[in-house]
């Protein structure tokens, strides 16, 4: 892929469109001719980031989430917005285990899972603005394997 190319979409922050952003970002990155393995690390990285934005970005409450990605050559760049209540601390976030649901169903691993399986995750985020979570990979073409 040596052209840039982009895709940006708005989807409504309900737990059914989880599976559509992972969807909307794994076909995006099929043009690069990624991986099994790859587009599996891109679907669990964005299936947290979207799930994250549900869950403790609007807190119950309906709001927006925007996807953004990037190909320039063979970098995927995704960003996951949302424009809920926002991180008051993000470096506390993103420590393993933290989390700020009590109810127990909360395993505090979001961040530390997109890290895991993306080559960098960048987080903005601002109380009452909402938070910008970016994640980056490099996509080796089933081609490059050896």
């Amino acid at each position: 892929m040596k052209a840039d190319n982009y895709i940006n979409a708005t989807i409504k922050g309900l737990p059914s469109n989880e599976a559509l952003s992972r969807v909307i970002v794994a076909s995006f990155a099929s043009q690069a001719d990624p991986t099994f393995e790859q587009i599996a690390d891109i679907k669990t990285a964005v299936s947290e980031a979207v799930t994250n934005s549900i869950v403790h970005g609007y807190e119950g409450e309906e709001g927006e989430i925007r996807i953004s990605c990037r190909m320039h050559r063979n970098i995927l760049t995704v960003e996951i917005e949302d424009y809920g209540c926002g991180i008051e601390n993000v470096e506390q976030a993103r420590q393993p285990l933290f989390t700020t649901n009590s109810d127990g169903e909360r395993t505090g691993m979001g961040f530390t899972v997109m890290e895991l399986f993306m080559d960098k995750v960048e987080v903005y985020s601002k109380p009452n603005q909402g938070t910008k979570v970016i994640m980056i990979k490099r996509l080796m073409a089933h081609s490059e394997e050896s």
